[in-house]
């Protein structure tokens, strides 16, 4: 396995970066850190199956929605607690996936990315003609979790992103875990070449549904922290267009990277947010109508990722460490040569 020379020092700077944001934000401030932790906790459960399996979908988004619905019907319409609706929402996830995967998996490449994309666009249709969860206008009155037991108010945007924070650190860590492990190992394997392994006995198609069940769990666990973080639902949730951006987050930060997942999901939330605020463009010494065509700017942020870091940002500056730490390893030889001499 190769070593990564970035992944401590990133993953600390990282945690002390989210505490510091944390203690210093606003009210707005703890709302987006809520939100870049709820969409690390969905890039990395894409990057599972993306990075290190090579499975490629556009249909992520609907276990995004199964989560947020399944919250939604649990605490809304049966008055349940928001922590078992979790609960049920993250079960209902989980089989909505082994569902989907029985059929999608025996696919790969190309047909495998639309019979997803088509799957998804098929959740996005029921929820948008569903009645009962307000079709395409959407519904509200999803609720948080009661921790009046801690003395703690998880309506509070504070303890909210607190929250938030611990369950995305809980999740790098389990996925860490498993990416770590044979079955992780194995996964690579199938990516970098899954006809060899099929040849060598390998029950690959278990391993891709494996893997797909356990990234649609996830999904759906940011779908439910989402519904409760935003307090509302809508069939957006389920659109292509999601999934497409949370595959943008992983590109943009590496694919095959936990923390290049996460630290991908931050900065394209954080751009959006900025580059469509006209206060940030008037920092800049520029006319406050660029916020107009903040998509635009960061459509060629995009690209330029992909021309000059095509193994994303994370993946990129670990190249770069480990070539100048090839290039100082000769000389320090040297030096050492001669001081032996």
């Amino acid at each position: 396995m190769i070593r990564d020379p970035l992944h401590t020092p990133l993953a600390l700077a990282l945690t002390l970066l989210a505490l510091a944001v944390w203690w210093n934000a606003d009210f707005f401030g703890h709302e987006l850190l809520a939100e870049v932790a709820i969409f690390a906790i969905f890039a990395m459960s894409l990057d599972l199956m993306v990075g290190y399996a090579g499975m490629v979908s556009l249909g992520h988004a609907a276990f995004l929605a199964v989560g947020a619905y399944a919250t939604a019907a649990m605490t809304v319409f049966l008055g349940w607690p928001a922590s078992l609706a979790m609960l049920v929402a993250v079960v209902l996830s989980a089989g909505a996936a082994a569902l989907v995967g029985l059929f999608a998996v025996r696919l790969s490449g190309v047909f495998f990315i639309m019979i997803t994309l088509a799957i998804g666009q098929m959740f996005y249709a029921y929820f948008f003609k569903s009645r009962p969860f307000g079709g395409d206008n959407g519904m509200s009155g999803i609720t948080r979790p009661d921790l009046g037991i801690l003395g703690l108010d998880a309506n509070d945007p504070v303890v909210f992103s607190a929250m938030m924070l611990l369950a995305a650190l809980g999740v790098y860590l389990l996925l860490r875990v498993i990416v770590r492990s044979p079955f992780g190992h194995t996964l690579i394997a199938i990516h970098q070449n899954e006809n060899r392994l099929r040849a060598l006995g390998c029950p690959v198609q278990r391993y891709k549904l494996a893997v797909y069940v356990i990234a649609g769990t996830l999904g759906g666990l940011a779908g439910s922290l989402t519904a409760q973080h935003t307090g509302f639902i809508s069939p957006d949730l389920a659109f292509w267009t999601v999934s497409g951006e949370v595959l943008i987050m992983v590109i943009v930060g590496g694919m095959g990277s936990l923390l290049g997942a996460a630290s991908g999901a931050a900065l394209v939330i954080l751009m959006r947010h900025e580059l469509s605020d006209e206060n940030t463009w008037q920092l800049l010494g520029l006319p406050g109508v660029m916020s107009h065509y903040w998509q635009f700017v960061m459509g060629i942020f995009f690209v330029l990722v992909v021309l000059f870091a095509a193994d994303g940002l994370y993946g990129r500056l670990t190249g770069l460490l480990m070539a100048a730490r090839a290039r100082l390893t000769p000389n320090r030889q040297r030096e050492d040569g001669n001081v032996s001499r």
